[in-house]
């Protein structure tokens, strides 16, 4: 059985160059050049201008393995092409984060500074209104440096104080009240 995700070929716009080397890939475009490894269990090809991913064999593991290396390529050439990027809001008093050259600085609360070193590739804005904008070519990259920064402090459904995705819903929770 062969994934869904995997039968779509992948449309390579104008622009972008896909090379395959064995089990390597390689995707050229104009924000810059991504490289991937691949395994036995699926086989790539450039077809014109798509990019096309087989199951080597008709085993469970092939097809996970189809679906996955699919989306991976498919994510490497947006990402030379478009980049892709997260927004982390930090919401309460005295919570700030500013870019300081390779470093985000953040004071959240506690008595010293957070300092998270930014991963090369990527690129971090952070405004006076509490946004931290993660910019990069890849996906995987941005979403777990944002994932760490998010962890740094986590939004309490109480006040809703702490950092949060900019599409995220904090689903807020009545507090105690005072009963005499």
């Amino acid at each position: 059985m062969a994934s869904k995700i995997g039968k779509l070929p992948v449309a390579i716009p104008a622009g972008v160059t896909v090379t395959v080397d064995g089990h390597n890939i390689a995707v050229k475009g104009p924000k810059g050049e991504l490289k991937s490894t691949f395994n036995d269990l699926v086989t790539v090809e450039v077809k014109g201008t798509e990019v096309v991913v087989n199951p080597a064999n008709e085993s469970k593991a092939a097809s996970a393995a189809h679906g996955l290396y699919r989306s991976i390529i498919h994510n490497m050439v947006v990402g030379v092409n478009e980049q892709f990027t997260k927004s982390l809001i930090i919401t309460g008093v005295g919570y700030r984060a500013e870019v300081k050259g390779k470093e985000l600085v953040m004071n959240l609360g506690y008595s010293s500074e957070f300092i998270a070193l930014i991963p090369e590739g990527l690129t971090v804005v952070a405004d006076q209104n509490g946004k931290i904008s993660i910019t990069g070519m890849d996906k995987q990259l941005v979403g777990e440096f944002a994932s760490q920064i998010r962890k740094l402090r986590a939004p309490e459904p109480y006040k809703g104080k702490g950092i949060r995705y900019d599409n995220e819903v904090i689903r807020r929770k009545v507090g105690k009240t005072g009963v005499k």
